[in-house]
């Protein structure tokens, strides 16, 4: 690589939310992330994509696939190889093993560790996803850390997220531009993300029959009191929000803690329903 090609990827990734795409791409791995997905994990509108992922394209950082009348965009990792390269060219003057220290405290290098790793991806679903399910996808999406993706879907979608829920949400201080309801048939189809995991938050959702869903994820069942349903006064519907909030944000952080890669199926399902069964969080060591 000389160094006009470096300094146009440097360029590339001096913009923000270029380095933001860029950084999402990479933990997706091969699996790679459709635009919307990548404007939804990054919080912004997806007709801003279009520039930003064409740059990072032609800084070599970055390149598409088709599928079907899908496009997918990846990490191109020979073009960040060639960048490090260029990087570490006759690094400490010709004596590599000074570079040593530097290259032990790279993550991605570390043994069993991958830049193919990616997000969890997490389904949170219930009848009208207006709720319980909304205010889910939110935590999760604040919780995960950047392990985690949170996603929400009904059976039945009302329309539109629960006013109170949004009002709830912006609160606290969560992004609520991307929340909206939708069928979980969205999540069924071919080039729909992934799910690794699919969790119901009403009884109704649970007893409905669910589409097939690609992958065969885990799943289990954390039934919740639908706030939205609670009558009487201004506050005590504000209240039963707030404890609907309270409770996932406890089952969601046992669910984030819990050691996913040393879980065998039936660990991690006896964990998962666990985590459903109380409103505080089991023990994750």
């Amino acid at each position: 690589m000389d160094i006009n090609t470096a300094a146009t990827a440097f360029a590339a990734l001096s913009q923000p939310l270029r380095l933001n795409v860029f950084r999402r791409l990479v933990q997706a791995g091969e699996a790679g992330m459709a635009a919307g997905d990548i404007a939804d994990a990054c919080n912004t509108k997806q007709n801003t994509m279009s520039a930003n992922l064409s740059a990072l394209r032609q800084a070599g950082l970055i390149h598409s696939t088709r599928e079907g009348r899908s496009i997918r965009y990846h990490a191109d990792h020979d073009g960040i190889r060639r960048l490090l390269g260029f990087l570490l060219e006759d690094c400490c003057g010709g004596n590599p093993e000074l570079c040593q220290p530097l290259i032990s405290e790279l993550t991605c290098c570390q043994p069993g560790a991958t830049m193919t790793d990616r997000p969890r991806n997490v389904l949170f679903l219930c009848t009208g996803n207006s709720a319980r399910s909304i205010l889910a996808e939110a935590i999760m999406n604040a919780t995960g850390s950047g392990r985690f993706r949170g996603y929400s879907a009904g059976s039945h979608p009302s329309g539109g997220p629960h006013p109170r829920a949004l009002a709830l949400l912006e609160k606290i201080g969560h992004p609520t531009d991307s929340l909206h309801s939708k069928s979980w048939d969205v999540f069924a189809e071919s080039d729909a993300p992934k799910m690794d995991f699919i969790i119901t938050v009403c009884d109704n959702a649970a007893g409905e029959i669910c589409p097939v869903w690609p992958g065969k994820p885990a799943t289990a069942h954390w039934g919740l009191p639908d706030p939205a349903a609670v009558t009487g006064s201004d506050v005590d519907q504000a209240l039963a929000f707030a404890d609907t909030y309270r409770m996932l944000v406890r089952r969601i952080e046992a669910f984030a803690a819990l050691p996913l890669d040393t879980l065998d199926g039936m660990s991690l399902q006896s964990r998962l329903d666990a985590i459903g069964a109380t409103d505080t969080s089991p023990e994750t060591a």
